[in-house]
């Protein structure tokens, strides 16, 4: 996770001595901890730079992670007690309360309407006064003194911590505005830019709110409470107090309140808030429930498998709130452009001030006016906060969908995968392989017996269709000893005093047994597009099977999506290369390469990012670990319910669905187009209204009209991507 985060309107240096010594406090335990408060003033990166700076010099305090959208800071530290933190953020102008850590924020509450709505009456009269001069100055005064009051107070509370921690932000440029109006004597334009920026503050608060919903919603998603059987009888209680291995009940119709398996009863279970599964999925005995699925018309009774706080709902929404504190690149770069930009349009607004009337006799008054206005247009809140606004709000759209996000890094860089790889078993095709055909080679007649012996011991799903098949057909099996799993061949043992082999063509060639009549029949499976696996000892092939992995209905449609799109798709697999091209084939991918242990897997990622070109890989999170982690972005498939899958992918796809891939790269494209407007707009419009001042068009209420409007632009095109209901 980032630690390094946003910068809005900065220009810092030391924070201010008498701030770090709010904590020369005793009660430091010398041991690390983490704490979440909750600062509801912290929305926008203009806090966040105060509280860097000033909790940056407090050797106690280790590593700092803000949360702007859910208004949470986590801090890394070495307090017994939380008071001389929150003290600290008291001498900073906001209050700081302590909240479970991963928690996310409740909604702010917003202060009371009509103190705003009488300043703004007071600023409309003195702009009416003073438009038809029907009234005197000192009474254009009051009522625009009465305006700033009722209005601008905040803004000049927050903009004074500011200046004197050196921090020239959007607060500390709005109140050197109006304060230098007040000045010259621009009585109604100070009331009325006062009023105009506590209004956008107001509204942008808002905006915001609609981006923390969406986040907050998919906690709602789980109820607070289940029926749980204790001592024989049914009883309501609270689930976060639901042991492990409880007996749960739900009735049709009701949310699920923990992860968990089927004991009894049948059902179909609504899944897509957690894997964007379009249609009910049906339950009986042994399958497994999600906490926050929906049941359907049959009542079931589970036995809990995870608790409240570490579901897989809550693991996405963990993911989730972890993601939204990632730097995405566009992020790093208006951070950086921010922290050259507003020095240098107040440098450029000094000299607006002083240049003209010392060198060609300018007018003083009208020089400085300009200047504040400019002063105004230096904030690039617009720019920087529609960054994470646009991030977060594409995060919790993939989340509804389906696709778990690790971070903006990786749903920006979705657009730009050239390559998708995929495994075969259990990605493109079910994962759970039929054996089809026995060939008996030599003269062992116990040679079933002995290959479900081993394939029993092996969790590779071919191995897996053998010992099925073997259980099928009550075949006893055998005591197997010093048994070696041999990854991407197959695996050895000893039974009876004598080593065996069951593997595939490629252990058949390192053992170099061989032989014409076996490359006859395994040529005629693989081109069949079977799986082939042979029973070896010493001496030679015993018996021969081949097993067949349906394909997944929706790999086809995937793939195609993926082609339109520009996306050319590899498979990596362990299997024979004729199985490969078989299924390759069917499915329409572009290239398959057969015969890959893990480390080929690894190097065939690597050979087509040589020259640049971003490749993805979809794999099981286990198998494939090497080149998933190799990858640019690695996905996941059928990630609910696995840990593996959920902490090492970049992004999780919650059901078996590829067709989620397309899906992602859509959203993916949509978000860099909504943020490559955003930054156009917050420019944009800040570039004109500084041509529009330095041509003597531009005016206060003006330049907070671009510098709100923009903001509050650049937000509602952002959360516009929460609204994409299939990318």
């Amino acid at each position: 996770m980032s630690h390094d985060h946003h910068h809005c309107c900065d220009h810092h240096h030391d924070a201010a001595p008498q701030v770090a010594a709010a904590l020369s406090v005793s009660g430091v335990t010398g041991e690390l901890r983490w704490s979440s408060l909750r600062i509801d003033a912290m929305d926008c990166p203009t806090e966040e730079r105060l509280l860097r700076d000033a909790l940056g010099k407090v050797k106690e305090v280790e590593a700092l992670e803000f949360n702007l959208i859910q208004r949470v800071l986590r801090v890394q530290h070495r307090f017994a007690e939380l008071q001389p933190l929150q003290q600290l953020i008291a001498t900073l102008g906001m209050q700081a309360e302590p909240v479970d850590n991963g928690a996310p924020a409740p909604a702010a509450e917003h202060k009371p309407w009509w103190p705003l709505a009488l300043a703004g009456a007071a600023a409309l009269v003195a702009e009416v006064l003073e438009w038809t001069e029907a009234g005197p100055t000192w009474l254009i005064a009051l009522f625009a003194l009465a305006a700033i009051a009722g209005a601008g107070l905040p803004t000049y509370r927050k903009g004074l911590i500011a200046l004197k921690n050196r921090n020239l932000n959007i607060n500390a440029l709005m109140s050197i505005a109006v304060t230098g109006a007040v000045l010259i004597g621009q009585w109604p334009e100070a009331a009325m830019v006062s009023v105009l920026f506590a209004i956008a503050e107001l509204i942008e608060a808002k905006s915001l709110d609609r981006a923390r919903r969406a986040i907050r919603g998919l906690l709602d998603l789980t109820p607070a409470q289940a029926t749980v059987q204790v001592n024989g009888q049914w009883q309501e209680m609270k689930v976060a107090d639901v042991a492990l291995g409880s007996r749960v009940r739900v009735r049709p119709g009701e949310r699920i309140a923990l992860d968990g398996q089927v004991v009894n009863g049948r059902s179909s279970v609504n899944q897509a808030p957690i894997t964007g599964e379009s249609l009910p999925v049906e339950k009986a005995p042994d399958d497994v429930l999600f906490a926050g699925s929906i049941n359907g018309e049959g009542e079931l009774e589970y036995s809990t498998t995870r608790a409240a706080d570490d579901s897989t709902l809550a693991r996405i929404i963990h993911a989730v709130e972890e993601a939204q504190s990632s730097k995405a690149p566009t992020q790093r770069f208006v951070d950086r452009f921010s922290r050259i930009y507003t020095p240098s349009v107040f440098a450029i607004a000094v000299l607006t001030a002083v240049v003209p009337p010392l060198i060609v006799g300018g007018h003083w008054l009208d020089w400085i006016y300009k200047a504040l206005v400019l002063l105004v247009i230096a904030c690039p809140c617009a720019l920087v906060i529609s960054t994470p606004v646009t991030l977060v709000s594409g995060l919790a759209a993939a989340a509804r969908l389906g696709i778990l996000v690790k971070g903006g890094v990786f749903l920006e860089m979705g657009r730009q995968l050239a390559w998708v790889a995929l495994d075969k078993t259990g990605t493109l095709t079910h994962g759970r392989p039929q054996q089809t055909d026995v060939v008996l080679l030599g003269d062992q007649p116990n040679a079933r017996a002995l290959a479900a012996s081993l394939a029993t011991r092996s969790d590779h799903p071919v191995s897996q269709a053998l010992a099925r098949a073997a259980g099928e057909e009550q075949i006893a099996l055998l005591e197997v000893q010093d048994l070696i799993a041999l990854p991407g061949r197959g695996v050895k043992g000893v039974i009876d005093g004598t080593p065996y082999h069951l593997g595939n063509h490629r252990l058949v060639e390192e053992l170099g047994l061989c032989s014409t009549e076996l490359e006859g029949h395994l040529d005629t499976l693989e081109r069949q597009g079977k799986t082939a696996i042979v029973l070896l000892d010493g001496n030679g092939p015993l018996a021969l099977f081949a097993v067949a992995d349906a394909v997944r209905d929706t790999s086809r449609e995937a793939i195609a999506e993926l082609h339109e799109l520009g996306v050319k798709t590899l498979m990596l697999t362990g299997d024979n290369p004729h199985t490969a091209a078989a299924i390759a084939k069917q499915v329409g991918i572009d290239e398959a390469q057969g015969n890959l242990l893990p480390e080929d897997k690894l190097a065939q990622i690597q050979q087509r990012q040589v020259n640049g070109q971003r490749v993805g890989m979809v794999g099981d999170g286990i198998n494939d670990a090497p080149a998933l982690a190799r990858a640019d972005i690695g996905f996941a498939m059928g990630a609910a319910g696995t840990d593996t899958a959920i902490e090492t992918a970049g992004v999780a796809l919650m059901d078996d669905d590829l067709r989620k891939l397309p899906v992602f790269i859509r959203l993916s494209r949509r978000t860099h187009n909504v943020l490559m407007q955003n930054i156009a707009l917050a420019l944009g419009i800040k570039v004109v209204f500084l041509g529009l001042t330095l041509a003597g068009m531009g005016s206060l209420w003006m330049a907070v009209f671009a510098d709100m409007g923009a903001s509050l632009l650049v937000v509602f095109n952002g959360l516009r991507l929460l609204r994409v209901k299939t990318a």
